[in-house]
């Protein structure tokens, strides 16, 4: 009755008010059919769990499905990041590859000192497989390469990277370096990296090369070269669910390393920031905090709203959700998803199949946790 009523409220406003549009209540009403969640939440510093701990400066447990902080301490502190940079090098890369993935001849001054694809003067490939190099081996020769084939410089290719992280919501982070190679002016924080991780692990081919032991990077020149790269992260072997992401290390530092793991249709992110003891801490704590979430459905395209009908034959037309709707919520969680209905006062005939009619929306403690367009169902 409760969800009758709401509907009834809204719909007798858009008669008012929008005859053909949707009604609101303090809640975003624009339409489009988006799924996504409101990543505008709180970062406080420390978000603790009983009994857990790491040996980290700097970490955080981020869930990507609803952009939660799980676990974390110290998450905005601005640090020293090293190769994990290399994500964001690789995203830019691989987003300018998707419209054209260029061949990129190597010159004397794409090399870099430390981790290294070993490319050399006059090896010729495509930007897509430079990415492999940065991403499994870490190559800075790789990412400066690829930073120049973009932008002409590693310096224009790092206002490329400030202006992704503007765009992320980064807003604790500076880029100066397409390798991550220390410089006072080149810093990020736990959640910040969190933040780019989730972001970097939604395009399917980022995805694909850090979920790979290995890598095999196709060289145009010399002709026929293939060169097998073994990626760095431990956690692919060592970490149930686990499905990448990226290791760094300089001695300012320490060792950074991201990763993310999915189970049973959940995806978490963890970042550890100098942390000498890494790979066990991110393996605890994935167990601890994949155990304080579940995945629960929210409503299916059985769930059908009857809207007047203008014009036709029949009265009334019937809107149903576009997709089955989920939401990752915590287990300890003591209120329950709120549901709000989006729907036009009528519509007129005919109402057009896969046409968007307004949206259906849940909430929890005044966040956007699951929403969805609203179009016509099968007649009844």
């Amino acid at each position: 009755m409760l969800l009758r009523k709401i509907y009834v409220i809204l719909t007798a406003f858009a008669l008012c008010l929008l005859p053909c549009g949707c009604a609101g209540n303090g809640i975003d009403t624009q339409e489009g059919g988006t799924n996504a969640v409101n990543t505008e939440v709180s970062a406080d510093p420390d978000v603790s769990v009983s009994g857990l701990t790491d040996n980290a400066r700097a970490s955080i447990v981020f869930c990507a499905d609803n952009a939660q902080v799980l676990y974390g301490h110290d998450i905005n502190a601005k640090r020293p990041i090293a190769s994990i940079t290399k994500i964001m090098t690789a995203m830019i890369s691989l987003e300018y590859a998707a419209a054209n993935d260029k061949a990129v001849k190597i010159t004397a001054d794409m090399y870099a000192e430390g981790s290294s694809m070993y490319l050399k003067e006059g090896d010729v490939l495509r930007l897509s497989e430079l990415v492999k190099g940065m991403l499994a081996v870490s190559g800075n020769d790789a990412a400066n390469a690829a930073a120049v084939a973009v932008a002409g410089s590693t310096e224009k290719f790092a206002q490329l990277m400030n202006e992704k992280a503007e765009q992320l919501g980064m807003k604790n982070s500076h880029f100066v370096t397409p390798s991550g190679l220390d410089s006072d002016e080149h810093y990020s924080t736990a959640y910040d990296m969190a933040l780019l991780c989730s972001y970097a692990m939604e395009n399917e081919r980022f995805r694909s090369f850090v979920s790979q032991k290995s890598l095999n990077a196709e060289y145009i020149s010399p002709e026929g070269k293939v060169q097998t790269l073994c990626n760095h992260n431990k956690l692919l072997s060592m970490c149930g669910g686990c499905i990448g992401i990226k290791t760094g290390f300089t001695k300012k530092a320490g060792r950074t390393l991201t990763s993310c793991a999915e189970r049973e249709g959940i995806r978490l992110i963890t970042v550890t920031l100098d942390d000498p003891d890494d790979w066990k801490d991110h393996c605890r704590l994935y167990d601890k905090c994949f155990s304080l979430v579940e995945k629960v459905q929210l409503c299916t395209r059985g769930r059908s709203i009857s809207v007047p009908l203008a014009g036709g034959e029949k009265d009334s037309v019937f809107l149903v959700p576009e997709k089955d709707l989920y939401a990752v919520i915590r287990k300890d969680e003591k209120e329950k998803p709120r549901e709000v209905l989006y729907a036009p006062g009528f519509i007129y005939y005919p109402a057009v199949r896969g046409r968007k009619y307004g949206k259906i929306q849940f909430t929890l403690r005044n966040r956007v946790i699951a929403q969805c367009s609203l179009v016509p169902g099968e007649e009844r």
